[in-house]
């Protein structure tokens, strides 16, 4: 069996029972209607960039939950919500998974992590909100390394410093390397170069694949750190 064919999650397409309405949000962005029109394959590592409102967190949100993950964060024995705020596209989509694949997975969702360790607190199971923000995520990370299977990860550089994401890129690398698929969206070009990733960028074009020095997010970060007040004079 290859290595791709044993991936958690080959690829995601419409759902061919459950065809989700192209006038309606979220169907309305060019990368989740791309993927409805013609799906999506995934890597070992897959990694999508891209602004503000394009998509990204839309889309692995519903990966990860058409996956069978807590939509909030978590693993499959993750049970509690907060405040509902995921789209209707995971009721849309259809995963191809790879013949014996694990079905084991994590979610990290930056946005909703407060609230997965206070209900990591309520059960005993961990005490994250004595660590520094970052040091939760990481530990976080670090506690199910022994999760073989998918992890999707949304915007995990919110909580991370530049050592930060360095230290997670090492994880994710030793996830990789013992079998797990890595799914991440981000706005970090520390992230982005996660070694092997297949980089998606994501915009008004839909979905695109790309080569890390192509990606505009790199390039917009390499121009400001060589002269920021090319951009900061704008504010004076």
């Amino acid at each position: 069996m290859s290595l791709f064919s044993a991936l958690p999650v080959r690829r995601v397409e419409e759902h061919p029972q459950a065809p989700m309405e192209r006038g309606f949000w979220p169907a309305t962005l060019a990368p989740v209607q791309q993927i409805l029109d013609a799906g999506l394959d995934f890597s070992p590592v897959t990694v999508l960039v891209g602004d503000n409102g394009s998509g990204k967190s839309t889309i692995v949100e519903a990966l990860a939950a058409a996956f069978g993950l807590n939509p909030e964060g978590g693993t499959h024995a993750a049970r509690h919500e907060t405040r509902a705020t995921e789209s209707m596209l995971v009721e849309h989509l259809q995963l191809v998974r790879g013949a014996g694949a694990s079905k084991r997975g994590v979610f990290l969702r930056a946005e909703k992590m407060h609230g997965h360790f206070s209900y990591l607190e309520a059960i005993g199971a961990s005490n994250l909100h004595d660590k520094s923000h970052g040091e939760a995520f990481l530990d976080f990370v670090v506690a199910r390394s022994h999760i073989s299977g998918l992890w999707v990860l949304d915007e995990p550089e919110s909580a991370l410093s530049f050592s930060g994401c360095l230290t997670l890129i090492g994880l994710l690398r030793e996830l990789k390397i013992q079998g797990s698929q890595i799914v991440l969206a981000t706005h970090s070009p520390i992230l982005a170069a996660l070694p092997e990733a297949q980089l998606y960028e994501i915009g008004e074009w839909g979905l695109r694949e790309s080569a890390y020095d192509e990606l505009g997010m790199v390039q917009n970060w390499s121009r400001f750190l060589n002269a920021p007040q090319r951009y900061l004079r704008h504010f004076e």
